[in-house]
């Protein structure tokens, strides 16, 4: 009998059911002051004052609820925006609703304050880190704003980690860039940037490239009409001088955009190194002190136009061009000593290092949208040309017992590439909540390199030689997103084939590897709450190592302690897995992961003396490497002038390989923290502060010591925020100092490095026909 009641009762719902038809309200939520599409707003459908429906916008902004016919009012919330509430209207048919929120205004003791926009957002395969306003932005480079993202690391080298990770991709607008190897993000002013990707398990997207994940690099651009510019100018101790230009012209037709950019700075570092080698039962000490200065200057040039053809279709070109000249004076000081720390000789070594670089980048990008929202194809040429002209003046004297003649020795490296980037995406949705995207990429490169060596005034053909690279990946991939209910979901398939070829004038080595991969990527995403996400997340990554890692020929600064590639280095292969939250209780936001990485063929670096108690710091595959961690990431703003955030990141490792019958395992833990807070009063000033620090991390052969530092910043808009004045001191405690031991049966290395110590930033901006929240156009890759 009760099946058969609850038979009855289901007919009669599903006849009220058919008897009052759903109805769809829809449309997109802005910020309207900008007109940016703002993602994750909370929507509520109200009927009688009384939540009946709740969603959230999709990352562009758009969100659908449904409800059957009735009097309701639309609400909207998003943190640091005003509530929207809507007047009642009639739901008797499909409705669009288009809402616009305005930035949360307060007085407090006649002082106005601005909230900003949250900096973290999660999307369904990355994180947004929003930096666009960021008070430590003017007068600095990228090293410094990713210095002040969540898990991302920079030390003191240029070496960018994420999650403690190295074998991470560096992207510009999404694409590669020669600056970003070698510390060329040095290179890349900090007030150019509105935000960085931070791509933990990147989609089929993607390329592959990257084990520990990617990092994107998004560069301002301006979509404001008609005559506007910014003009900028800074100043800073140690000397460091940067001026800026940028203007653009815009119409209903054309968008033409010019920057011009120079930019000079000093560093002053240093380096000890203490060894001692036990050889034969003779035990050799070399206390070794190295002192530095540097001069980087960049001067740069971009010019570009957007033609809109019609209102579906964008032809856009551009030109980059920068002049970087590298110099540095380097004094190498050897003291070499017994036992008993007897002086048995004193040699003096000094370098002068020329390196001047000229980078060109010609881009031709199409965007094509269509009638069917969100549907869209994208095609870009890219061709990249550069000419790298490194130069070594090294003189050396024994000064001690006696005083020998000076060597003379001399090192030329000229480097040139031609790389083409050919590029095409397709976005269509095939329903509602559901759509497909596909593409296809090729990247080839040609790099030469032509190092010679002369010693006093005698070729050094063990020294000299010739290298050709060739590196040519063909991709395509396809995915699949779909939302059901509380559910998203991303199924990806990426497919990548390499043709990489290295040889060498003198036939010592010629390489060439050819292989083809197939990457999935997978990635869920469950709406808990309407301010709470749970994501699941895989890939597959590649690490293939990078030119500077395979070639043999490098600089000759120090004999003694030389880093040297290796062509016959094989990629390395990752399989992550991430599971996040997202969670934004009121003024409070937490992110917590848990993460798991297993890689195969790694490689490591690894230190070898040689017969003159030498050492060589070569690359070389090992075997595996096993990596789980924790993250956590807070952000809190408990009044509308002040934000803090509190990130803090855990991870163990197991590596286990072996190179010339060497077993090299090591197994370790360490964690990285930051804690940053911002206070902002606009009529008053703006404050800035961020520390961070970093555990000690055994390697399979190196210990290195724990790291911190901190910076701070203020800033002060004048003549209604047409201009901002900011100060800034960066490296607060001078405390960015690298340490670092290797130990084995045989000899002993103690080494602390430092690139640069504390530098102070002084720079003006002034702004006309544009506003401070206006963003400058700028290269779309570096």
């Amino acid at each position: 009998m009760k099946p058969f009641k609850l038979l009855i009762a289901l007919l009669f719902g599903f006849a009220a059911f058919a008897q009052s038809p759903e109805f769809k309200i829809k449309g997109k939520v802005v910020d309207a002051k900008t007109k940016q599409p703002l993602p994750y707003v909370t929507i509520t459908l109200l009927s009688s004052s009384q939540k009946v429906r709740e969603t959230t916008s999709d990352e562009n902004g758009n969100y659908i609820l449904k409800r059957v016919s009735g009097t309701y009012q639309l609400k909207a919330e998003f943190l640091s925006f005003k509530t929207f509430i809507s007047d009642s209207f009639e739901m008797n048919q499909d409705l669009v609703q288009n809402i616009s929120l305005d930035e949360e205004v307060q007085q407090l003791e006649e002082v106005n304050v601005v909230a900003e926009k949250s900096a973290v957002e999660l999307k369904l395969d990355k994180k947004v880190f929003n930096v666009g306003k960021d008070i430590l932005s003017p007068g600095g480079s990228a090293n410094d704003i990713l210095n002040n993202v969540p898990s991302v690391n920079v030390d003191v080298a240029g070496v960018v980690s994420l999650r403690g990770n190295n074998s991470v991709t560096v992207l510009i607008n999404g694409k590669p860039s020669i600056l970003a190897a070698n510390n060329g993000l040095s290179q890349i002013s900090a007030a150019n940037i509105e935000k960085v990707e931070v791509i933990t398990n990147p989609s089929a997207a993607y390329e592959a490239q990257g084990g520990g994940g990617i990092i994107n690099i998004i560069l301002k651009k301006n979509s404001l009409k008609g005559f506007n510019g910014s003009l900028q100018a800074g100043i800073g101790n140690p000397e460091n001088y940067n001026m800026n230009a940028n203007v653009s012209y815009k119409t209903e037709k054309i968008n033409l955009f010019s920057n011009l950019g120079y930019r000079e700075l000093n560093i002053y570092g240093y380096d000890k190194l203490f060894q001692r080698n036990s050889n034969n039962g003779v035990t050799s000490i070399l206390n070794q002190y190295n002192h530095n200065r540097g001069n980087y200057s960049t001067i740069s040039v971009y010019i570009g136009g957007d033609y809109y053809i019609n209102d579906k279709n964008t032809l856009t070109g551009s030109y980059y061009r920068s002049k970087n000249t590298n110099r540095e004076n380097t004094k190498y000081n050897y003291n070499y000593s017994d036992v008993n720390n007897a002086a048995d000789s004193i040699i003096s070594r000094s370098q002068k290092y020329v390196e001047p670089q000229i980078y060109n980048v010609l881009e031709l990008n199409y965007a094509k949208t269509f009638d069917k929202k969100d549907k869209k194809w994208t095609s870009s040429l890219q061709y990249v040309f550069w000419n790298d002209n490194e130069n070594q003046y090294i003189d050396q004297q024994r000064t001690f017992p006696d005083q020998s003649p000076v060597s003379n020795l001399y090192t030329n490296d000229i480097e040139s590439s031609n790389d083409i980037f050919i590029k095409s995406d397709f976005v269509n949705p095939i329903s509602e909540n559901s759509k497909i995207e596909m593409g296809i990429r090729s990247d080839m490169r040609a790099i030469s390199s032509d190092y010679y060596t002369i010693l006093d005034d005698m070729l050094q053909k063990q020294f000299t030689n010739k290298l050709k690279y060739g590196e040519n990946l063909y991709s395509a991939y396809f995915q699949f997103g779909s939302k059901i209910k509380r559910f998203d979901y991303l199924l990806g398939l990426r497919s990548e084939l390499s043709d990489i070829k290295i040889s060498d004038r003198k036939n010592t080595f010629n390489n060439s590897k050819n292989y083809i991969n197939l990457f999935p990527t997978v990635h869920l995403v469950y709406n808990l709450t309407s301010k709470t996400d749970l994501q699941l997340s895989y890939s597959k990554r590649i690490n293939r190592p990078r030119f500077w890692q395979l070639n043999p020929f490098s600089g000759l600064s120090d004999l003694r302690n030389l880093t040297v590639g290796n062509p016959d280095l094989n990629p390395m292969y990752t399989d992550s897995f991430e599971f996040t939250v997202l969670a934004k209780p009121g003024k409070f936001s937490i992110n917590p992961s848990v993460y798991y990485k297993h890689t195969t063929n790694f490689f490591e670096y690894i230190v070898e003396r040689t017969d003159e108690n030498y050492f060589i710091n070569t690359p070389v595959n090992l075997g595996t490497e096993n990596r789980y961690g924790a993250e956590v990431s807070t952000t809190c703003n408990p009044a509308k002038w002040l934000r803090l955030s509190l990130d803090f990141n855990y991870y163990h490792f197991k590596q286990d390989g072996e190179y010339k019958d060497v077993s090299y395992n090591a197994e370790d833990q360490t964690w990285l923290s930051s804690f940053r807070s911002v206070v902002k009063f606009p009529k008053i000033i703006s404050g800035d502060f961020s520390f961070r620090y970093r555990g000690k991390n055994q390697g399979v052969q190196t210990l290195t010591e724990p790291q911190y530092s901190a910076n701070i910043g203020l800033s002060k808009d004048f003549f209604q925020e047409k201009m901002s004045v900011t100060l800034n001191v960066n490296n607060l405690f001078d405390s960015q100092i690298r340490k670092s031991e290797t130990q084995t049966s045989s000899y002993y290395l103690d080494s602390e490095f430092k690139s640069q110590g504390r530098y102070v930033n002084v720079t003006v901006i002034y702004r006309f026909n544009r506003n401070k929240t206006d963003a400058d156009r700028l290269p779309s890759s570096m």
